[in-house]
C-alpha cells in the first residue's frame, strides 16, 4: 500500500480491519462496485482491487490465494478458478500479459478499512 500517492482521494469506510481475514481477502461493495480487499497480514500491508477476474468475467479474485513473486517479492493474488496472478501493487497479470485488474487506493485508520473508487 503506497500511501505517499493518496492525498486527493474521496475515502469511503467499507469495513472493520477485523471483518478481513489475516492473509487474505474479502469482497465489500462500494456504490455497485464490487472490490477485493486483502489483508497481508504477514506483510502488513493492505490491497484493494477489482473483485472481476477478467479471463472468465467472474467475480472471484476476493477469493484467490495471495503471496509473493519473483526476485524483488511482487504482492500477487491467484484467481481461485484458472490461476492466473495478478500484481497486487500494480493490476498487471503476471501470468497473462493480456489481462490486467483495477487496483484502488487503501487505508486503514483506528480499525477500520477505507477505499477511494478515484
Amino acid at each position: 500500500m503506497n500511501q505517499d500517492v493518496m492525498t486527493a482521494c474521496e475515502w469511503v469506510m467499507v469495513c472493520d480491519a477485523t471483518d478481513i481475514p489475516e492473509n487474505g481477502g474479502a469482497c465489500v461493495k462500494v456504490e455497485d462496485v464490487q472490490i477485493a480487499v486483502f489483508n497481508f497480514a504477514r506483510r502488513n500491508e493492505w490491497y484493494a482491487t477489482q473483485n472481476l477476474c477478467p479471463h472468465k468475467q467472474q467475480m472471484v479474485l476476493s477469493r484467490g490465494m495471495i503471496g509473493s513473486a519473483g526476485d524483488n517479492c511482487e504482492p500477487k493474488v491467484a484467481c481461485p478458478f484458472h490461476k492466473n496472478t495478478f500484481s497486487l501493487q500494480t493490476g498487471k497479470c503476471l501470468s497473462n500479459d493480456e489481462l490486467e485488474i483495477k487496483v484502488y487506493p487503501i487505508k486503514v485508520e483506528n480499525g477500520k478499512v477505507y477505499v477511494s473508487l478515484e
